[in-house]
């Protein structure tokens, strides 16, 4: 099923133009899904590095929505929206800051990623659902490729691991981000080695 859903997403993407904001959210969703997949059916340093790239895809995606597609989704969809999406963020960011203290080869990684994969799952479509067709009806062509080239940078310099704290709040997200992501990308670094 993940997999239809990924192919859909792409297909999807792939009819839009390279910057747009929405396309490049589609595909990060279908990636998202493909990596799920990949860490339920890898095992050992697989599933690990499988699960790290997850976490990494996961956390630079959130913040990136939260503080570019948001602040849009906000005056096109609705407040009500918005809230609900960040409620649904924060409660993912909170299993995933949870699954990253477990052994990827334990009983308890196997049931908590499942039921983050189900909830990340029901979260994306309802992004595209009611996001993504609200702020493709509220802005052109143009303005999604700047919204979508503003989503490249943020997320080039968004913390590579949950933050809980933050979800929610851009201004702690511009706050603490900063910070937060130079500790995770040396973190990341240092882990690797």
């Amino acid at each position: 099923m993940a997999s239809k859903l990924a192919e859909r997403e792409r297909a999807q993407a792939a009819k839009l133009p390279e910057d747009d904001i929405v396309g490049i959210l589609l595909a990060q969703h279908a990636r998202i899904r493909e990596l799920f997949t990949e860490v339920r059916e890898q095992r050992g340093e697989h599933r690990r590095k499988a699960f790290d790239e997850l976490r990494k895809l996961l956390a630079v995606h959130e913040t990136g929505e939260e503080m570019v597609l948001r602040p849009v989704s906000r005056r096109s969809a609705g407040p009500d929206v918005v809230k609900a999406r960040n409620r649904e963020e924060e409660q993912a960011a909170k299993a995933l800051s949870g699954l990253e203290k477990l052994d990827v080869t334990g009983p308890d990684f196997e049931r908590q990623i499942a039921a983050l994969e189900q909830a990340v799952s029901d979260h994306a479509a309802r992004e595209e659902l009611e996001e993504f067709s609200a702020v493709r009806a509220a802005t052109n062509a143009d303005e999604r490729r700047k919204l979508g080239r503003q989503l490249r940078a943020v997320e080039s310099l968004a913390p590579t691991h949950p933050h809980p704290s933050t979800v929610g709040s851009p201004l702690a997200q511009w706050a603490v981000g900063p910070f937060a992501s130079l500790v995770d990308r040396a973190r990341d670094t240092l882990r690797r080695r």
